[in-house]
């Protein structure tokens, strides 16, 4: 039986799970506890692998603190009059904040106490992009 691959929505919607999860500083075990599953089952949705539920999307998100639309913010290919995505920019954006430097640079963004200190970061983080080398 051939293997499928799994389709690009479950894909996004599974790396919006990890983000937000790693950025509340969640682990899969303390998420699947909370959602009456196996960490095992929470890696499957996290890769994609497994589609997950309405019911489930709708009490993950309670339990990450989002609103449901937010696993679906954001996703590649969709334009703005089917309701989904705000730009292409965007798009990039958050390909580059889902993974785990992503994650570590937006806590890092979110922990710092003044403005002065997040104004430090973005400009720390321009001049090392813009950096040649």
């Amino acid at each position: 039986m051939a293997r499928r691959d799994p389709n690009f929505i479950d894909v996004h919607v599974g790396n919006r799970i990890r983000m937000r999860r790693q950025i509340i500083g969640m682990s899969q075990e303390k998420l699947g506890e909370l959602l009456g599953i196996t960490f095992q089952q929470v890696q499957k949705y996290e890769k994609g692998s497994n589609r997950i539920s309405a019911s489930r999307l709708y009490y993950a998100a309670k339990t990450l603190g989002v609103p449901v639309q937010f696993f679906y913010d954001d996703l590649p290919g969709m334009d703005e009059a089917a309701g989904f995505g705000e730009s292409r920019d965007s798009d990039t954006v958050m390909a580059a904040l889902m993974n785990a430097d992503g994650v570590t640079l937006a806590k890092a963004f979110r922990d710092a106490d003044s403005s002065g200190k997040r104004k430090l970061i973005a400009t720390l983080a321009r001049l090392i992009a813009d950096s040649k080398g």
